[in-house]
């Protein structure tokens, strides 16, 4: 099977830029957990569809056994992708044959908080890490560097301090090394 080019996790673009997003009465988001491997099918057939909607990939390199480096493009939470819509976008995601479960998120702004700082995780360019099982730690926000002004929590992976942000509706997230990047306490 050949690895596909990279193909856009997010639909609309500025999906995630608007603070007001969440409070139109109509719309709400919701959770897709899907069928194996058929995130990037159902994500393509949203945008078919005009449903916004943000699905998390990230790149992954590896070297195949002959010696040559692959890059492919891998959802980030395998079978899950967030979608924001009223009740008929719903029905509409829903005919795509993708679908395993939908589950509304209770709480959209915090969803919408946890997915745009992940996403600005992913756009820094390092190497993210996928955390499952949430662990109690920091809450910090980082002061300086590519990553500044984003928020998480400390935890500490074989003695290596990381960044960890967070989808708590999920209860994973990812991290990234923290490095020598100063943080303060929220």
């Amino acid at each position: 099977m050949p690895i596909l080019d990279y193909e856009p996790d997010l639909f609309p673009a500025d999906l995630l830029e608007s603070p007001k997003l969440g409070q139109e009465a109509s719309r709400c988001w919701w959770t897709f957990y899907l069928r194996a491997r058929q995130e990037k099918q159902f994500m393509r057939r949203l945008r078919t569809l005009g449903i916004a909607h943000y699905g998390p990939v990230v790149t992954k390199r590896s070297r195949s056994p002959s010696g040559r480096e692959r890059v492919s493009h891998a959802p980030l939470f395998s079978g899950y992708v967030f979608m924001y819509g009223d009740d008929e976008h719903r029905r509409s995601a829903l005919t795509t044959n993708c679908v395993s479960r939908c589950i509304e998120v209770p709480d959209g702004g915090e969803l919408w908080h946890d997915l745009r700082n992940l996403r600005s995780l992913i756009a820094g360019g390092a190497a993210v890490t996928l955390e499952a099982k949430l662990e109690a730690g920091t809450p910090v926000r980082i002061r300086t560097g590519p990553f500044r002004e984003l928020e998480g929590i400390v935890i500490s992976r074989r003695g290596v301090s990381r960044l960890l942000v967070a989808v708590r509706f999920l209860q994973q997230g990812a991290s990234v090394e923290l490095g020598d990047y100063e943080v303060e306490r929220i």
